[in-house]
């Protein structure tokens, strides 16, 4: 009996992919900071992991999948929404009413960078290899570049939220190394999990403490709620899951570096930001360091003896 073939993936075309998952996620920096202009940060969101969970559930549907019913795999769920969204993208969104789409995007490209520390000091599952020391060290002299000058005016709010935006950096290092632990599951069911479970806990409050219904959003602020929840999160998702499979693990974390001159650019291109020569150096060190923590080394093949 004939085994049916596997279709080869396109290698333009998943590369393809891989460039528009790091602009959909490079843009989520540009749509928070016209959302938050006149939506709070809870509210949008809530707003945000609603949309995109529902949408994440219909696309998990279209495909056959099944999300599952277990008690001990939503607590997870839970606690994965909590690293992943509930608390990083409410930091996010609270620093961007102050600092500039790009300066976050920069500043919250770090993750790769603290989850090797953490790893380094909780899991040490990794082993600590020149080239990600390099990595290590230039990603750090990135960020002091850009929140060290700040620093030297006295800790103002604009150094505030540039320190609660790194923190958020801290939070995705933590979900990361805990995400290690869905290896059972289709991989968008925990996205789709962690979202609904992180808009359960967000929606009531941002019922208590913003109460949206007495708020006048704008259009525009509407609009750019839309797009973070269907294109940068619930597309990006489901373009992130399939690259999974096609590129592997290791080819898909290339957005992590391309992401963020896409963001900054999207910043400079639609708010007008004008980054500071110290910000384009820190950028510069900031995609050194991921670059070299997430691109794979080469392995080197002894030659064969005669």
């Amino acid at each position: 009996m004939t085994e049916a073939k596997q279709e080869t993936p396109n290698i333009t075309t998943e590369l393809a992919l891989l460039v528009a998952l790091a602009t959909l996620w490079g843009a989520s920096y540009t749509f928070i900071r016209i959302g938050v202009a006149t939506i709070p940060p809870i509210t949008l969101i809530a707003g945000r992991t609603a949309i995109a969970g529902l949408l994440l559930l219909v696309i998990m549907r279209m495909r056959g999948v099944k999300m599952p019913t277990d008690a001990a795999t939503w607590r997870r769920f839970l606690f994965q929404a909590g690293m992943n969204s509930v608390v990083p993208w409410t930091m996010v969104a609270w620093g961007e009413r102050t600092i500039d789409a790009g300066l976050a995007t920069i500043l919250n490209s770090t993750a790769p960078i603290f989850t090797f520390f953490l790893t380094l000091l909780v899991t040490r599952h990794e082993v600590l290899t020149s080239r990600k020391l390099i990595g290590v060290v230039a990603g750090m002299v990135g960020i002091c570049l850009i929140v060290g000058v700040q620093a030297l005016a006295g800790f103002g709010e604009q150094l505030t939220a540039q320190i609660v935006t790194l923190l958020a950096a801290v939070c995705y290092a933590g979900a990361a190394i805990f995400g290690r632990g869905f290896k059972g599951l289709d991989p968008m069911a925990p996205a789709a999990g962690s979202l609904i479970c992180g808009a359960a806990v967000l929606i009531p409050l941002s019922l208590v403490f913003e109460r949206p219904w007495t708020l006048t959003p704008s259009t525009s602020s509407l609009l750019a709620l839309l797009g973070l929840a269907v294109f940068s999160t619930a597309f990006a998702f489901a373009i992130y899951f399939r690259l999974i499979q096609t590129l592997g693990s290791v080819g898909t974390t290339a957005q992590a570096y391309l992401r963020v001159p896409i963001g900054v650019s999207l910043g400079i291109l639609f708010l007008g930001e004008r980054p500071s020569a110290t910000a384009w150096i820190g950028l510069a060190c900031v995609v050194i360091g991921v670059a070299a923590m997430t691109i794979p080394a080469r392995k080197v093949t002894a030659p064969v003896s005669s």
